[in-house]
């Protein structure tokens, strides 16, 4: 069970954040949704890497804390979106920098993305 975000006393608030986007996952999901509604099978083929169990207990945790809605429309087969709210929307320009900061460490200790050059 996780902790609760209201049980962090103030100055803890890196704890927080942890708690609510931490993890190997939330953020390369995020990123994902940054850019648009995506499907459950959308999403698992983006990060192959991930299991279906683990980006299930992701997106819970995630819609949980109110970084990621739901929808479900009503047809057969049953069709499920997942998109960030105005919350998870107030994340972009962190993830954005923490991916910027990762592209220049990930340089520096392996030298430079070919991709870039």
């Amino acid at each position: 069970m996780r902790d609760s975000v209201g049980d962090k006393p103030d100055y803890c608030m890196i704890e927080s954040v942890m708690e609510v986007i931490g993890g190997k996952w939330k953020l390369a999901i995020l990123q994902h949704l940054f850019a648009g509604p995506r499907r459950f099978g959308q999403l698992r083929r983006a990060l192959p890497s991930i299991t279906q169990r683990m980006l299930t207990r992701q997106l819970r945790e995630l819609e949980a804390d109110g970084i990621v809605t739901r929808t479900v429309h009503p047809q057969v087969p049953p069709k499920v979106e997942y998109s960030v709210t105005e919350t998870g929307a107030s994340l972009e320009d962190i993830a954005r920098r923490l991916d910027s900061w990762g592209r220049w460490y990930h340089g520096r200790r392996v030298g430079p993305d070919p991709a870039e050059q």
